[in-house]
């Protein structure tokens, strides 16, 4: 017997599992050893990185590379963008037997979309979105999920989500962000306007976009009414900002050995490692120039390991010596930022640009007056316009 396929909050409660925290879908970072990674630390749901639908649908050696998994490794959605309808489905139907839904991607707003016409730069496409939504929906035998950026209005976005929940979406997930707002003017998510969608529409709906520390994701469900919070850059720093109870961040040095120790069973490209051991150890890395430098030109396993390692004694040393900071307990500043020693996880927050520069649609939320789900530059150049950023 063909099992059924569900819709809405059964599919959302019976095979996602009624999840609160998913981990985003980002390029060449959130691979299976780092989804495991999340997974140790309480990410509910995970999504792939985003996979180019023709690429994926006309080559062996790109779905090779690119997609790995395994019987752990769920719930899982599976992320593609795309333009063309038939393509899409073509390339879903090789992963719809090893996961829980596939997501189109409309919210990516790099030049190498616009370039490739995909991701944000389809949103103004609606008879094209709407096709390939309905394609999935009608032929698939898993769920089609929907992931999006705003319109100026509420109104625009709110009948955007419309549309996608009528084109058979079974989820939609909403990226705060105006497709303009990206790089150095990247802003805070509108949390309101996730908001309204949420009031708007019937099946279930996550946030996106302000989520520096744990407390953030409570505070984004009840402030919304989400079903569900997604974050990117901020697991990418802090992968235990998925777990509930903790007083403190972990070690830098930990994670990344925990990191490193799942590399050892699930093959990873060690650029991929290397991009995880940069942000992972971000805040100890300035003051530990050489290891920084080492990291660099790291290109094993064993070289990324010793240079953990390292970090590792001369840290447990230097706590042996001097101790923790009572003024290094997480006390948020007048701007909600949390002040850690070095030694811990802990957001990347990008500096403030001249009011001159700063986008006229930035508005202050109330919630912290930073944001860490900012656009990942891809330290290399993907051919055939598969580079993306972390918080499409």
């Amino acid at each position: 017997m063909t099992p059924v396929k569900l819709a809405g909050y059964e599919f959302f409660n019976k095979t996602l599992k009624s999840p609160k925290t998913i981990l985003a879908p980002m390029v060449d970072q959130s691979e299976l050893a780092y989804r495991i990674l999340c997974r140790k630390y309480g990410a509910d749901v995970c999504v792939t990185p985003m996979f180019h639908a023709r690429l994926f649908s006309e080559g062996q050696k790109y779905r090779d590379d690119q997609f790995t998994t395994n019987k752990e490794d769920r719930p899982l959605i599976v992320q593609f963008c795309a333009n063309d309808p038939d393509i899409l489905l073509k390339a879903a139907r090789f992963v719809e037997n090893d996961c829980d839904a596939v997501d189109l991607n409309l919210g990516c707003p790099q030049n190498i979309a616009k370039r490739g016409r995909y991701g944000s730069f389809l949103q103004d496409e609606w008879e094209l979105i709407e096709k390939m939504v309905s394609t999935l929906h009608r032929e698939l035998a898993i769920p089609v999920t929907v992931k999006i950026r705003c319109f100026p209005t509420v109104e625009k976005t709110i009948e955007y989500a419309k549309m996608i929940e009528a084109a058979g979406a079974q989820m939609l997930t909403v990226h705060g962000r105006l497709r303009e707002q990206r790089g150095h003017h990247t802003g805070l998510a509108d949390w309101d306007k996730i908001k309204a969608v949420k009031q708007a529409l019937k099946i279930p709906v996550v946030a996106n976009g302000n989520i520096l520390y744990h407390e953030d994701i409570q505070r984004c469900i009840e402030y919304t009414g989400v079903d569900a919070v997604m974050t990117a850059e901020g697991s990418l720093y802090n992968p235990a900002i998925f777990s509930s109870g903790r007083t403190l961040p972990p070690f830098t040095y930990q994670v990344a050995e925990e990191y490193l120790d799942i590399c050892k069973q699930e093959k990873t490209n060690p650029g991929m490692i290397k991009g995880h051991m940069f942000k992972l150890l971000h805040p100890s890395l300035p003051v530990h120039t050489d290891l920084r430098a080492r990291l660099g030109r790291a290109r094993e396993l064993d070289e990324f390991y010793s240079i953990v390692r390292e970090l590792k004694e001369r840290v447990t040393k230097e706590i042996e010596e001097k101790g923790e900071s009572p003024d290094e307990q997480g006390q948020p500043d007048e701007n909600g930022i949390r002040k850690y020693a070095y030694w811990r996880c802990q957001p990347y927050i990008r500096p403030a640009l001249p009011k001159k520069d700063e986008p006229k649609n930035d508005k202050k939320r109330n919630l912290s007056e930073a944001s860490s789900e900012q656009p990942v530059a891809n330290n290399k150049k993907l051919k055939e316009d598969t580079e993306v950023c972390a918080s499409c």
